[in-house]
């Protein structure tokens, strides 16, 4: 005759790290989200009615209000800017030079940027936040 077990086995799942695991991650998320911004000279930009997103293979170009040129977080002076950045152009690619200048710079600072895109053909956009 066949013993039988008061006892039967039952499946369990321990959850009990499961929330550790879940706060772990979301603080891991959180760290790598704010390490990802690739801007990180602050400045107020101007600002317009609408903003485009793109996705392109961008070159950022910042001025600061003490007039500190940046090519990508690199500071560069403005005697060396255009070679600079034709140095970081990449032929082969259609890249775009976003200009991230203060809305409170004049606008010949601008232009004199601007310049250096009208002799050497490349498309600039400037950066701006929204309204």
């Amino acid at each position: 005759m066949p013993i039988k077990r008061n006892k039967r086995f039952h499946a369990e799942v321990a959850t009990s790290s499961l929330s550790d695991i879940m706060f772990f991650l979301l603080l891991f998320f959180l760290i790598i989200s704010t390490l990802a911004n690739p801007n990180v000279i602050r400045m107020t930009l101007p600002k317009s009615k609408t903003n485009e997103k793109t996705n392109k293979q961008l070159i950022t170009l910042s001025v600061t209000e003490e007039k500190r040129f940046f090519i990508d977080k690199e500071e560069v002076i403005f005697d060396q800017l255009e070679t600079k950045l034709l140095a970081k152009m990449d032929p082969e690619k259609q890249q775009t030079v976003v200009i991230r200048i203060p809305a409170t710079m004049q606008v010949q600072d601008l232009v004199d940027v601007l310049q250096i895109g009208v002799k050497n053909k490349l498309k600039f956009v400037i950066a701006t936040s929204p309204k």
